[in-house]
Order: C-alpha cells, then structure tokens, then sequence
C-alpha cells in the first residue's frame, strides 16, 4: 500500500495542474499561480516520500515528469501567452487574428517555454547523472519566474514593473531565455540533503536563508531575483570545487 503515496502525491500534482490550467485559459493568472504552487508542493514532496519509504519505481519517475509537463510545462507557456497577448494592446501584431483565433501571432511564442519544457524533461528521463544536481534549470524554478510575472503586475502595482513586464520586447526576450536555461548545460545544484552539516551543505544553507529574507522583504518580486540567485550561487559552488 505504501507504495501508492508518492504516486498518489504525484497525481495531485497533475490535478493542481490541470486547474491552474483551466484558470490559466481563462486568463486568472493569481488562481493559476496559487494552482501551480500548490502543484509544486507536491512535485517536492512525492520524491520525498519515494525516497523515506524507500519505493522509488521506474514508474514513479516516468509519472512524475508527465505531471510536471502540465504544471511546470503547458500552464507557463499559457501564461506567457496571456501575458503576450496583453502586451499587445499597442505592440507589433496588435489587433491581430491568427488561424480562426481571436489572439495575435505574437502570443503564441509563450509555447516556446512548453516546448522547451517538454525536451528538458525527456533529457531529465534518460539522465541518470542528475542525481546531486541538475543540468539546465529545472521546470518548477523555470515555472515560478513566468508565474511571478502576473503576482507582481498583480499585487506591487508599479508603474515602471508594469512597463517593463507588459512590454513584447521584453517578454520575448525572456521567452527564449527561459527555453535556453531549461536545456542548457549549467549545472545547478538540487536541494537534496544528504546530511544536515552546514559544512557540506553551507550553498544551499545559505540560498534557503538568503530566499526567505528575499521573500519577506521583496514579495513576490522576489521570485525572479530568488531564480537567478539559485543559478548564481550554483556557479560560484561550481567554481569552488
């Protein structure tokens, strides 16, 4: 019966995705955040599980990506979409109709982020050395820097955040940033403990510590910041050793 936990966690995980999904679509990007969160809370805790009661399966680890493709795969492409096609209003494409659908061409490069989703969790399937650490950023970090985007339109309501989060440029730049850093070769670390030792573990000691600061004090402008602080300090862990 045990062996049923983690996959159970990891089918909740596909649900809460699924939903975000809905929301996403119908362009309630908060509901699809609080969804995709709730969805990465479980994406960690099903390899926890797995793990403590010791019934890792090939099955676990084939599920666990599908689920991740909606959560950490179709719902950000969807929101970079939306935020695409908001972005529209007086860009290049505005106004636009694409194949019978009321949406600029434009928008549609947000699936450049699924697609590359997609190809980073295959390569994560066949890699049995991502074990300790990641090669290319993971998709539930690369999911929480798109879904930031929206929570910060949202809730810090800043004229120049605003400017620069709804401008296409912009947009699309991260776009392709996003697609790059999913599949590339940086290696990053994963916060796997094998022991509690500061000593061994000081770079993820201190990221945890240094997010949670980040979080208090920033919010959800945080998110970004936090993302790209995780590749930094991987870098300089790399460098170290």
């Amino acid at each position: 019966m045990r062996s049923y936990i983690p996959n159970f966690l990891t089918l909740l995980n596909l649900f809460s995705g699924c939903v975000a999904a809905m929301f996403a679509v119908m362009n309630q990007l908060d509901m699809a955040a609080l969804f995709v969160f709730i969805g990465i809370f479980f994406d960690f805790f099903d390899g926890l599980a797995a793990r403590a009661l010791n019934v890792q399966s090939e099955v676990g680890v084939q599920l666990d990506s599908l689920a991740d493709m909606v959560t950490s795969g179709v719902v950000p492409g969807i929101v970079m979409f939306q935020l695409l096609e908001m972005s529209q209003t007086s860009g290049w494409g505005s106004g636009a109709n694409f194949i019978g659908l009321d949406a600029s061409p434009i928008a549609f490069l947000g699936f450049v982020i699924t697609m590359a989703s997609a190809y980073r969790l295959a390569r994560f399937n066949i890699d049995e050395n991502q074990v300790s650490s990641f090669v290319g950023l993971p998709t539930p970090a690369n999911t929480l820097l798109i879904l930031s985007l929206p929570l910060i339109l949202l809730f810090h309501n800043n004229d120049t955040l605003n400017g620069i989060i709804l401008n296409q440029w912009f947009l699309i730049g991260l776009t392709f940033v996003s697609a790059y850093l999913l599949n590339s070769k940086m290696e990053l670390f994963a916060l796997k403990f094998t022991n509690w030792s500061f000593r061994d573990n000081s770079v993820r000691y201190l990221f945890l510590i240094g997010s949670l600061v980040l979080l208090i004090t920033l919010q959800f402008l945080a998110i970004p910041i936090i993302v790209f602080f995780y590749i930094a300090a991987s870098f300089f862990q790399n460098k170290k050793e």
